[in-house]
């Protein structure tokens, strides 16, 4: 696997990840739309540490820095 996912798309995602969590263990978002903001933010977390997106492969999209 190639790394698709660069370093501010991996910071963002690491974010948006907390930023769910916490809104999950606050009880701002509890049932269903809670359990979907964990799994969310777990995919989001797993994404960023690998450093690839398998949904940005299947579309073509690529946030690394060209290397030259």
């Amino acid at each position: 696997m190639k790394p698709n996912v660069g370093n501010f798309d991996r910071i963002a995602r690491i974010l948006v990840s907390l930023m769910l969590l916490a809104l999950y263990f606050t009880n701002v978002l509890t049932g269903t739309l809670g359990i979907i903001a964990i799994v969310v933010a777990a995919v989001f977390t797993l994404t960023a540490a690998i450093g690839f997106c398998p949904l940005y492969a299947i579309f073509g999209l690529n946030t690394c820095p060209a290397k030259k």
